[in-house]
């Protein structure tokens, strides 16, 4: 039976007793409601809280460490987000975490509390969007220089360092490309250049890699995707050591206001339970239909790590625990088969987003992608291209009976 713990001896228990990660996604900083004894952990909707005059803080700042002060303001810490953050670092096997609103949310609180103007942030010449354009074109107007790389070329990278570097953002798979970085490599060249290190592990999940085993200082997820699997709460995080995390709750945290709601925050807890069980059943449906769409007539390309054709397929095998839910394909015509997808899934939604318990597949195209966010031209384009071609199919597999889902592409495929 599970005694009642104060939240300040859980870690203490847990460090005692080490636990699996697929334990730590139910049990990693769990703990029963001491007045009640419910297991599930309880959502604090609460703006407000009370407490002892002259046990509080008027302003966050000077304050080193937000979540060493009473529960005061949801803005600043709330119990169930709190519940949220340790669950998230137990994972990760880190120090702590910050959660926030979205997962661009997490990654502008990382930027903006690590990078000041002088600074140069070096980040993949590929990843999400919303943090490419992030980089490249808000913050140039801050006076921050920002250089996008290929992080999958480890000799680009060191020629990328300057002497300002402070931060490497990359991303592993990519997206959209599946491109996979070799983290303990890139986190070694960051290590003796006195440069931090950040990772986008959202396609990947702490099933798949925990980057801050591999060197990295900084792991973030959109909990929107698979952290949260049902497609129905947008939510973001920073996981690392206390001293980092404490140092952007301390800023980001507090002044973009980006905060995670309490209801947010108990959906992606209760989406993390069950993460192993979604994440290994994705995988195993995603590499049936790689296999099977890589033997289609209608299908000029595929790109997944569990195949051996996958560029990088012996790095993915030595860093990825299971090859993710994450397909790509091309196609001839692909205008016309995205407009036969969507008229003829039954099972399969065409739609963006990606990381729910149900398949979403979507079309990206390369001139559109080049004009609305990289806009690469020479041996970055070429390079893009011989992952992408003239564009892909992001296919994002869930829970689905796999043969409903060969039968939905094949259909979508047919003449």
């Amino acid at each position: 039976m599970k005694t009642h713990l104060p939240p300040k001896q859980i870690k203490a228990v847990e460090t005692a007793h080490p636990m699996h990660p697929a334990t730590r996604a139910l049990d990693g900083g769990l703990h029963p409601d001491p007045i009640t004894g419910a297991i599930a952990p309880s959502i604090s909707m609460s703006v407000n809280n009370v407490f002892t005059p002259g046990g509080s803080a008027f302003s966050a700042d000077g304050v080193g460490d937000l979540t060493e002060l009473p529960y005061l303001y949801a803005r600043w810490t709330n119990p169930t987000v709190r519940d949220l953050e340790r669950r998230l670092a137990s994972l990760e096997s880190a120090e702590d975490a910050l959660a926030t609103a979205t997962g661009v949310a997490a990654i502008a609180a990382t930027f903006l509390a690590l990078l000041k103007s002088g600074d140069h942030l070096i980040i993949s010449d590929v990843c999400y969007a919303g943090a490419y354009e992030l980089a490249t074109r808000i913050l140039p107007g801050f006076g921050i220089e920002v250089t996008p790389v290929n992080l999958s070329n480890l000799e680009a990278l060191k020629a990328a360092l300057r002497p300002n570097t402070k931060l490497i953002h990359a991303e592993s798979p990519c997206n959209p490309l599946l491109r996979l970085t070799d983290l303990t490599a890139l986190a070694e060249i960051a290590k003796a250049a006195g440069v931090l290190t950040s990772v986008d592990s959202t396609l990947a999940t702490p099933v798949i890699t925990q980057p801050l085993s591999h060197g990295f200082d900084l792991v973030i997820h959109s909990l929107t995707k698979f952290m949260n699997g049902h497609g129905d709460a947008l939510g973001g995080a920073v996981i690392g050591r206390k001293e980092l995390i404490s140092r952007i709750r301390a800023s980001s945290g507090v002044y973009l206001g980006a905060a995670l709601s309490a209801q947010n925050a108990w959906l992606i807890l209760r989406g993390i339970d069950t993460l192993f069980p979604r994440l290994r059943t994705a995988s195993a449906n995603a590499l049936l239909l790689a296999q099977h769409l890589e033997a289609h007539a209608k299908v000029l390309a595929v790109t997944y790590p569990g195949l051996a054709s996958h560029p990088q397929h012996t790095l993915a095998t030595r860093q990825m625990a299971l090859p993710g839910g994450m397909i790509t394909f091309q196609t001839a015509d692909p205008e016309t088969v995205a407009q036969k997808m969507a008229a003829r899934f039954r099972v399969l939604h065409y739609a963006f987003s990606l990381g729910h318990q149900r398949s979403i597949c979507v079309h990206i195209g390369t001139d559109d992608i080049m004009a609305s966010t990289y806009r690469m031209t020479g041996e970055s384009l070429a390079d893009y291209k011989r992952f992408a071609g003239e564009g892909v199919f992001r296919l994002s597999v869930g829970l689905e009976d796999p043969r409903d889902l060969i039968a939905d592409l094949d259909r979508a495929l047919a003449d």
